[in-house]
This record gives structure tokens, sequence and C-alpha cells, in this order.
């Protein structure tokens, strides 16, 4: 059959359709669809078979009777075999088709073989039904036709026999058969759209090359030939043998020699009307073949992505349509190709003044305009300002935001289409008079942004070529402003991205921070120029290598880490590890391995980052010899910008050894270096434990500031509490000298509070970060006063106030130091007394003699003062007091006297 049949049919292209969701369709309500269209085509073939030799086969009705009888046995003898391959042609279908009724889901390749199978049934009925349902027929009839002449003696003569046969053949199966094949392709859409519901892949590859087609072509053949040629030939004869018939029944006898001119013009007329039908289809074919195979080419044309073919329109009659319409289609096309082109163009231009330019440009190309303008609105002056105007050069025009055609549709949101400027009331023809230009026509469209606010609009003035522009025109430039916004935007954010991006790529080439990033393999992919010189490898012998080898033996820990990252796809931290660079040097670093991701969030690798704080290592070292751990990670991690010169509030602490120029003349060189370095040792310590910072050293004096570089609320606090806990550490070393034999030692501190310039300081050689300000020179007095008042702690009145804490302290002077034109209240710190008995009733007599002091009541100053040292007989402040009282009740300060102390140090 398929031999049969291979000149008729050849591959076509798979084709994917997608059938409406809830489309229904019974395996067992097609298959009576199609049992039915079979059934009955053989009803009408034989109704017209009967009609045909009622007409003109003279059979008597002994003849019918006969025929009547043998009809069943000769519908069985065809439509068993016709079912029989129906019904095999319907299995693939069906079985898919079953399976969803059952509520279930056909595979894929159930799916595909199924939708080939209907695609290709229509050609396997014509086909079988031409070339097994008409030949059974005609067999069966014939064999029919025997049995009854021999059985029954029915008398059916030759050309009875025949010609009944021959229009089963040449008559009804042609139109069976065609009749099948419309009716079959009509009733297999459905299932073929709810089948490729279930097609995940299309029409699998060995399926397609099943998948054949009948063209246009044969089709119109095939009726010219077998539903008019072979139709005309068998009338012919059989007018022939009517004839004939006719004189045998007449007992007529005409010369064979007489007939042959009618038999001659009979075949005249049937090879004419042969000729005209296969010359007309022939010519009808070629026509319609040309056309469909031009609008073909030109469709292939443009799948490839050619959009300069238009069909030229030569006939009126559908195709003219059909070109026409392919014309207009493909003219839309080319302007979205245009659009898109022109706006992929716009896309890599991130200048604003040349984006805009080009923007204009390519609109006044697209709408055929003779011009274009941007206007742009400025919320400053509620204005719309040229941004762009075409003919006008570098010259601006400002509009009021509701002013003319622009201002119109700025306000509004509103294209407008003008297609006679002057005859609009909103046009300004000013303008037009200045620059000597005629606008007739303006197309307006409104440039919204993607939060759908306005921020401007676009004008394309005068069409070329004349007319106005259309609606077309009033899409496509609504498309391409669409375009414009998104473009607009993108440029003016440019600048700032581009900062972000310098700024961004100045810290990475900044920063020591080493990258590398791996694949899920484990393979390193990219590694930065910081990660390299960490490693101390060349890129080629890092790139592509798996992470197993590069971080081997001592740095396995590297790997490990990248595991865990792995497992728990969470990032991992390593800190102050250490690392073996491929020179064997061993380098501090912080580690982070963060997991890679993908847009789909799926992980893709590994990124590690290491930050290289070998030298930071060693500075915090360093530096935690002169301040807290605390500070010295504040101060690298805030880096030069803490050191800069700044004004800040601090606390300064001033020590200083007691007769320190005899102690190291009576020690020597060697004893005294190993003093201080005793002693440094342990002051130092207590400043770095309250979080100070160790200024400098002064000789045998310590200087420490509390509040610089960083401030703290409580640093006021701190400080006192490290000058009380400097005088407690120095009883512990004073002990230990003693069991050494050696003199102990005595110190003094001040401390005051107060604005201070704070940062790096010196040559550009050298730089030392201090303080500079009144306190540090207040704080340095204090710390000499101590001697004038035979204390061990003085602080300033600021330093006093800034204390969060009760502590113990006591006003000791009203003291106008050298340098200072107002006097300070100094109190002494006596928290390194703490627990020693009578300790507030000693504060309490010395302040109360100190307000009778201060009254010039000197009798009852002197009874107090004489109470406080009964207390604390070493008080010297009591002592010195007292003197003060008895040398005042003999000789009073004058009248202004205040109770000011004047100090000469």
């Amino acid at each position: 059959m398929a031999e049969a049949t291979s000149d008729l049919i050849e591959p076509i292209p798979a084709q994917r359709v997608r059938a409406p969701q809830g489309h229904a369709v019974s395996s067992r309500g097609l298959y009576r669809n199609l049992l039915g269209i079979e059934l009955k085509g053989t009803c009408a073939a034989t109704a017209v078979m009967f009609v045909l030799a009622l007409l003109g086969l003279n059979f008597t009705l002994a003849q019918w009777g006969c025929i009547m009888i043998a009809l069943p046995f000769c519908l069985a003898a065809f439509l068993i075999p016709d079912i029989w391959i129906l019904t095999r042609h319907f299995r693939p279908i069906g079985r898919a088709l079953d399976r969803i009724d059952r509520g279930g889901r056909p595979t894929s390749g159930e799916a595909s073989a199924a939708i080939v199978q209907a695609l290709n049934l229509p050609l396997f009925c014509f086909t079988r039904v031409n070339l097994i349902h008409g030949p059974l027929a005609t067999v069966s009839i014939l064999i029919s036709f025997e049995v009854m002449n021999g059985g029954l003696n029915a008398g059916f003569a030759l050309w009875q026999k025949l010609i009944f046969a021959g229009t089963a053949l040449l008559f009804a199966a042609p139109t069976h058969a065609l009749l099948e094949y419309f009716a079959i392709a009509r009733d297999v859409a459905a299932p073929i759209e709810v089948l490729s519901q279930y097609a995940d892949d299309g029409i699998l590859p060995a399926d397609q090359a099943r998948l054949v087609a009948v063209r246009l072509r044969r089709k119109l053949l095939y009726l010219s030939i077998f539903i008019t040629g072979l139709p005309l030939i068998f009338f012919a004869a059989s007018v022939v043998f009517k004839f004939d018939h006719v004189l045998w029944m007449s007992d007529a006898s005409i010369p064979n020699q007489a007939l042959f001119p009618l038999w001659q013009w009979i075949a005249g007329v049937v090879l004419v009307c042969l000729l005209l039908v296969v010359t007309s289809t022939k010519f009808t074919t070629d026509e319609v073949s040309r056309s469909a195979a031009i609008l073909v080419e030109a469709m292939r044309k443009v799948e490839l992505g050619n959009l300069d073919t238009d069909l030229s329109i030569t006939t009126t009659d559908e195709y003219a349509d059909l070109f026409r319409g392919f014309n207009h289609m493909l003219r839309g096309l080319r302007d979205e190709a245009r659009l898109i082109e022109i706006t992929q163009g716009l896309s890599g231009e991130l200048n604003l003044d040349t984006l805009i330019q080009r923007i204009m440009n390519a609109a006044t190309d697209l709408m055929h305009a003779e011009r274009a303008s941007l206007f742009v609105y400025d919320a400053g002056t509620h204005e719309l300002w040229s941004r762009y105007a075409g003919g006008l050069g570098p010259n601006e025009i400002r509009i009021p935001a509701s002013a003319g055609i622009a201002g119109a549709v700025y306000t509004s949101g509103i294209a407008a289409n003008v297609g006679d400027a002057y005859a609009d009331p909103r046009f300004d023809r000013e303008i037009d008079h200045a620059t000597g230009y005629h606008t007739r026509n303006i197309l307006c469209m409104p440039i919204v942004s993607k939060t759908g606010a306005r921020i401007g609009v676009t004008e394309v003035l005068n069409k070329r070529g004349g007319g106005g522009f259309t609606a077309r025109d009033e899409d496509q430039l609504r498309a391409f402003t669409a375009q414009i916004s998104v473009l607009l935007e993108n440029a003016q954010l440019f600048d700032e991205v581009l900062s972000v991006k310098n700024y961004n790529e100045n810290i990475l080439r900044s920063t020591s921070n080493g990258m590398i990033t791996t694949d899920l393999a484990g393979r390193v992919v990219t590694a930065n120029t910081a990660a390299l010189a960490i490693l101390k490898h060349e890129e080629d012998a890092v790139i592509g290598r798996p992470s197993a080898e590069l971080f081997a033996g001592s740095n396995a820990w590297v790997v490990e880490s990248m595991s865990r990252v792995a497992a728990k796809a969470e990032p991992d931290i390593s800190l102050d590890a250490s690392l073996t660079a491929a020179d064997g040097r061993a380098v501090s670093v912080n580690m982070t391995v963060e997991p890679l991701t993908g847009l789909n969030g799926t992980t893709i690798g590994s990124m590690l980052v290491f930050e290289d704080i070998t030298d930071e290592a060693r500075l915090k070292a360093t530096m935690r010899r002169y301040m807290s751990r605390e500070v010295a990670d504040q101060l690298l991690a805030s880096g030069d910008a803490a050191l800069e010169g700044k004004l800040q509030t601090v606390t300064i602490l001033f020590s200083d050894i007691r007769n320190f120029t005899g102690l190291s003349e009576a020690l020597g060189a060697r004893e005294t270096v190993a003093l201080l370095n005793e002693y440094f040792n342990e002051m130092v310590e207590v400043v770095s434990r309250h979080g100070g910072i160790l200024d400098k050293y002064i000789g045998d004096g310590v200087m420490a500031l509390f509040g610089a570089p960083f401030k703290r609320p409580d640093d006021a606090d701190r400080a006192l509490s490290v000058a009380n806990e400097m005088l407690v550490v120095l009883e512990g070393l004073n002990r230990r000298r003693g069991a050494r034999g050696e003199a102990p030692i005595e110190i003094r501190v001040g401390l005051a509070t107060g604005d201070v310039i704070a940062g790096n300081i010196g040559s550009p050689t050298r730089v030392d970060y201090t303080v500079i300000g009144d306190s540090v020179n207040l704080a340095s007095r204090l710390e000499v006063a101590n001697k004038l008042y035979g204390t061990r702690i003085l602080l300033d009145a600021a330093t006093r106030e800034s204390l969060k804490s009760p502590t113990a302290l006591r006003q000791i002077d009203l003291l106008q130091v050298r340098g200072k034109d107002q006097p300070v209240a100094v109190y002494e710190s006596l928290g390194y007394l703490a627990g020693a008995p009578a300790l507030d009733r000693m504060i309490a007599y010395f302040e109360h003699g100190l307000s009778a002091y201060r009254n010039r009541d000197w009798q009852a100053a002197t009874a107090s003062f004489e109470q406080a040292l009964a207390l604390r007989p070493e008080d010297e402040p009591s002592r010195i007091y007292i003197d003060r009282c008895r040398t005042y009740a003999q000789a009073p300060p004058p009248d202004d006297w205040g109770g000011i102390w004047v100090s000469e140090k």
C-alpha cells in the first residue's frame, strides 16, 4: 500500500498544537465516528451505483432480487477487511485516549505516536478505500454475478456485469475515498488538540519520520483524473456498450465501418475533455502552487530574519488578499525590528547627551518626520525645557509645564496627534517665527517613568511625504517613547552607578583582601591579584587547579572549611588562621567561605575571601603594649580617619615619680632603667586595662588619654579609676622593692578634662598621635600641685562634673595656676584609700573647715581642720589649712581675696 501511494505523499515537519483545557474527547466516541463515516460512505456509494444501474443497466425484477440477495455477502466481503484495517490504524490513538478517559496520563512517547497516527489517518483511509475497498468491492460484485448466473440463472449480460463493476471501481470508490478523507480529517482535529497537551517534548523524531501529507497539487490532479477523467472514459465506453446493446435489441445492423466515425467522435470528445480537464487542472495548480511557493518562500525568509521582501500583487483572487495581509504584517515586523534594532543600538550608549541626540535622530527616522524634540520636566521651575530640539542647535526652549501642546500632553498624560498645528489654539507660533520653520503637524507623546510618573514629552514634527501622522505612528511612537523612558532613566542612573562602581573598584584596589571562587567540583575559577600575592602563586598555577591540591598539607583546613559550607550552605569564618604561602612563609589571615548561588538559587560553587592580617597581627601586638586590646582593635578597624586632627573632649592623666632626680642619681644608670621598666610595666598595664591610651613617656612621667581617638561616656570615670589603681598597684610594687632592700617610690597624678585638638602631629618623616590644649597643661600643673598640698591625686572641676559614678572626693582649693586668668576648683581623689577607717568623717570635717575658711571664720575653720587631722594624722592638706588660718588670723587677706590661692608653678 505504501508503494502504491509513494507518489502521492511526502514527509512534512512536525507541529505542536495546544488544545484548550477541559476539551474532552472519548476514545470510544471517536472510534464510533470513524466506523460511522466508513458505513455512511459505503451506503452512499452503494446508493449511487443502484441509481445508475436503475437508469441504464436494464436489470429485470428478478435480477434486482438476485442483487439484493447477494448484497449482504458483497458488503461483508469488503467491509470486514475495511473495519479490520481501520481498527489497526486507530489502535495507537485509542490507547492514548482510553488512558485519558480513565483519568490517567499517556506518556510523552504514547502521545507523540498517537498524534502522528491521527494526522496520517485521513490519508491511510483514503488509500485503503482506493486500493483495498474499491478493488474488493469490484471483485465481490463480479463473483456474485457469476454465482447468481450459475446458481440462480439470473441471466446477467457481460456488459451489465462490466458496467456495474466499473461503476463501483471508477465512480463509487474514488468518491467514497475523497469524502472519507475530508470527514476523518475534520473528526481527528479535536483528539489531536487533546493529545498535544500530553506530548511534553512535541512530536518525537522517530514519529516525525512517519508523518506524511498530500500536497494541494496532487489533490487537484486526483480530482481531475479520478473524479472527472476516469468516469468520463467509463462513460464513453458504457455509451458504446449501450449503443451496441440497443442495436442488438432492435435487430438493427450497422456496419462497423459506418460506426467508426461515431466511435472516433466519442474518443475525440473524451480525449479533448480529458486534455482540457488536465490542462485546466495543471494551470490552476501551477498558479496556486506558484502563489503558494512565493508565499512560503517569503515566510521562510522571514523565519531567517530577512524582512525586506514585499510580495507583488499580480492577481485578484484570495492570494491577493493573502499577499496584501502578508505585506501589511511584514511592514509591522519591519517597524518592530527597526524599533528593537534602534533601542538595542541605543542601549550601549550611556553618555546622556549623546544618547538623547541619538534617540531623537532615531525617532525622526522611525516616524518619517522632519524634526523631533525632547522636553524634560524641571521640578524646580515647573517648566518643560528642551533637552533636545532638532534644528535649534544649542538654543534652549523653556515653556510652562501646562502651556502649549507639549504642556497639555504632559499635564494630561494623553498623547496628541495634531493634523494642523496652526489651527490648534494651543500651538505657539512664536517659536516658528523665531526659527523660520513652519510646523504643519505634530505628534506628541508623554514620557512616563517605570514608577508611573511623567518626566517629559516627545514631539515629532511634520510627517515627510505629506499627510499627517497615523494611528500606527502613534502606536510606534508610544512604544518608542516607552523605550526612551527606560533608556533615559538608565542613562541618568549611569553617573550614580559609575560613581559607585569607581568607589567599589577603588576599594578593591586598595584592599589587601584576596578573593578566590571555585565551582561545584572544587576547581578554582577566579583569583584576584591580592589572593595571588597572599599565596605567592602565579595565576596560571591557580586557575583551574583543584582546591584540594592548592590547599594541601598544612593548608588543608581551607578545604575542610569549604566542605562545611558545601554541607550546610552557610558561611564559615576562620579568624587569625595560619596559611602557608608557596614560598614557605606563614601568613596570618582571616578567611570567610561563602556559598555561591546562581539566579535560580542553586549552589554553583564557593567564594573564599582572605584578609592578610600578618602586619596587623604584629601591629596589634605592638599597640596592645600601649593601649587596651579593645581600643587597639577599634583603632585598626577605623584606620587613619580616627587619627586625623579633630576637636574632642578628652580626660588627660599625668603621673610623675616624686624626687626622681635624686633617686636616679643614687641608683645609677642601669638601676634607674630597671626601675623605670618595672614601674612603667605596672602603670601601663593599669592604663590599658581601663581602656586608656598611653600617649607618651616624659622621663619618669606617663601621659595617658581617655576619650581619644574614641570617645566613651565614662572616660572621666575610667581615668580616675586608673589614677586610684596606680597608687594601689604602687603599694604592691614598693612591697616587692622593700623585700629586695630597695627604697620605695612615690608618684603624683593630675587629671584634667576639656576640649583639645587630637591627631597625628609631626613632620613628614615622623608623626605622633597626641593632644594639644589648655586641659593638657592643666593636668600637668595639677600633677605638680600635688607637691604643694601634699596630695597624690588632684583633678579639676570639669573632670569631677564628668564623673558618672560616686567616688571619694574632696575639694582642696580654688587654685589659680600659672598661665590661667581664672581660678580652678581643685579636688583630691581618695578612692585609693577605700576601706580606710573614718575616711568619710575626715572628709566631712575637712569640707566644713574649708567652708569656714572661705567665710574668714579662722577659729571655726582651724577647729574643723584639727578634727580632720586627728582622724587622719598624715593628712597634709588639713595641716596646710591650719597654718593658713593662723597666718590669716594675724594678717587677714584683702577684701577681694575670695579664697583663691595663686600658684607660681
